[in-house]
């Protein structure tokens, strides 16, 4: 029984990044893993992702890039408003400028770079780098 889809999703990605595997396979699949991977193509983390219907809940297949170091979820899920981002930064991030913080915005899921530019907060969902 999987207690978090999310943190499994990430730590699978972690560790076909780590043992060099060119792709990865997530289950069970769901909308808010499907955004976060998202973001984090739109950033360069991974190449592409794809949904297959297996029956069952759905599994995401992704190309990786070759470029995740670490990743993760935050937990608790910390609200964040729109200028206290750079202490998270600070917290889970090696160093300014190197790599991001998912957040659940009102908006949608992003980076925290974009929730910054839209002046928008949200809750912290995970980091990458």
């Amino acid at each position: 029984m999987q207690m978090d889809p999310l943190a499994d999703a990430l730590s699978n990605l972690k560790n076909n990044e780590s043992t060099g595997n060119l792709r990865a396979v997530i289950k069970p699949a769901s909308k808010l893993i499907g955004k976060v991977l998202k973001v984090m193509q739109d950033h360069g983390y991974i190449e592409e992702y794809k949904f297959i219907e297996d029956g069952k809940a759905g599994l995401f297949e992704v190309k990786l890039a070759g470029k995740i170091n670490n990743c993760g979820v935050i937990r608790p899920r910390y609200p964040v408003g729109k200028r206290d981002f750079e202490v998270y930064e600070k917290r889970f991030l090696p160093a300014s400028d190197f790599g991001i913080l998912i957040v659940s915005t009102p908006k949608g899921v992003m980076s925290h770079n974009e929730a910054r530019k839209l002046g928008v907060g949200g809750r912290l969902l995970a980091f990458v780098y």
